[in-house]
């Protein structure tokens, strides 16, 4: 069973979807650090709630190099496989993305790779696009830039507003995250060049 370290620097919904799917036995894994760089994280506290394992790890005043040592530490400490980032609003540089090569998750909120960054939400409004979505990719050393392993399109309404599309964009992470994760735990997950290539379960596909 892989060890999960969760990064977070707010509330925390993803975390949270992803725990719910962990102690239901849903997603073969354990969470076994959640870490954030904000003390009055919401996730942080909702962690503790749920009987995770936590750190609070600042960041403020730390250059990137010094903070990333930081978080590879801790995160070896715990014996981590896999570093799901769930709003974590921090970059983090090359040395920390090579400490975990191929497992570290970002989940986005738009149709990589287009409206990158931030406000990404913002982003598909303001350019006028009748569908947008999200995307769980690995990260590389670029900004949303890494393979796309799971994505979920939702369509841009005639009336909305940032909230609601927002709303509607939240709900669909928390369905492709965790089941994203679950095929990272299982080993299923290959990549070669920009692509991913899933791998079937035994007995999966075959017809009678």
């Amino acid at each position: 069973m892989k060890n999960l370290g969760i990064l977070l620097s707010g509330r925390g919904s993803n975390f949270e979807a992803i725990a719910r799917n962990v102690l239901a036995g849903t997603l073969p894994a354990r969470i076994a650090v959640v870490i954030s760089n904000r003390a009055d994280a919401g996730g942080l506290e909702r962690a503790r709630a749920l009987g995770f394992k936590t750190r609070f790890i600042p960041s403020k005043g730390k250059d990137r190099e010094a903070y990333d040592s930081e978080l590879v530490a801790a995160l070896r400490e715990y014996e981590v496989d896999i570093v799901c980032l769930a709003g974590f609003m921090r970059l983090l540089g090359p040395n920390f993305v090579r400490a975990f090569p191929g497992r570290i998750l970002n989940i986005h909120p738009a149709l990589l790779p287009a409206f990158p960054g931030l406000e990404a939400q913002k982003q598909a409004l303001d350019y006028g696009v009748k569908f947008t979505g999200c995307t769980v990719h690995l990260v590389d050393e670029g900004v949303d830039t890494g393979p796309i392993l799971s994505q979920a399109v939702v369509p841009v309404l005639e009336d909305d507003t940032l909230e609601a599309l927002s709303a509607r964009i939240l709900k669909e992470e928390h369905r492709i995250y965790s089941e994203a994760l679950r095929l990272m735990c299982e080993d299923r997950v290959r990549v070669v060049g920009r692509g991913i290539i899933v791998a079937r379960r035994p007995g999966e596909g075959d017809t009678p």
